[in-house]
């Protein structure tokens, strides 16, 4: 085979790569999109449309993930790690959501690198669940959505694997420690003065009665 020929092989597989590599970039902004919706709709209280999205969002990663499975360098790229860690983070909102026990990278048809970054942190997310759990008075779903952090914490902190292995996981668990001790502190804090509130209340009420 000529120099020609080799050139003209070359650039038809560098053609298909570019083709993919460009389906890949369209695709995961799409899916980062969805997950931000699903997340969105979660914390405004709809679950329906949070789910409607979800599985809007499971058919992009289906296609991208068929898409690139073919090329290794694109499918272990930041562009579709960030993509589907996004995933990840949504995904299993839902599943905390809904009560139900947290699907592992296989169920969603991951690698386990961008389910550990979505996992770090879907914390951040319960976090301001939480909040808002307490906000309308909700003090038992609070405190479980805490623990659910806890978990994800204690779990993810059990990984003593350089940076290179699990890139950015560190740092979100360090986040994670951080987002648990300050929410910890919240709810105590705000479950205390509630209870201090109703006592007095009850105390009060006591001394109309006489």
């Amino acid at each position: 085979m000529g120099l020609e020929e080799v050139i003209q092989a070359v650039d038809e597989l560098l053609a298909v790569r570019d083709s993919v590599r460009e389906d890949a970039i369209r695709i995961s902004r799409d899916v980062v999109r969805l997950s931000k919706q699903v997340i969105t709709l979660v914390l405004k209280g709809d679950v329906d449309g949070a789910l409607s999205a979800a599985r809007e969002m499971e058919v992009k990663v289906k296609d991208i993930v068929a898409r690139v499975s073919g090329f290794p360098d694109i499918y272990y790229s930041g562009l579709i790690y960030n993509a589907l860690s996004e995933y990840v983070e949504a995904s299993l909102l839902l599943d905390v959501i809904l009560k139900r026990e947290l699907r592992g990278f296989k169920d969603l048809g991951v690698p386990p690198v961008p389910y550990l970054q979505g996992l770090g942190d879907l914390v951040g997310e319960l976090r301001r669940l939480s909040l808002e759990r307490v906000r309308s008075g909700d003090f038992g779903e609070a405190w479980r959505l805490y623990r659910v952090m806890e978990s994800i914490y204690v779990n993810l902190s059990k990984l003593e694997y350089p940076e290179s292995l699990i890139p950015g996981v560190k740092h979100k668990v360090d986040v994670a420690r951080r987002l648990l001790d300050e929410t910890l502190a919240l709810l105590v804090d705000l479950e205390s003065r509630r209870h201090l509130t109703e006592s007095i209340e009850a105390l009060r009420l006591r001394q109309l009665e006489f």
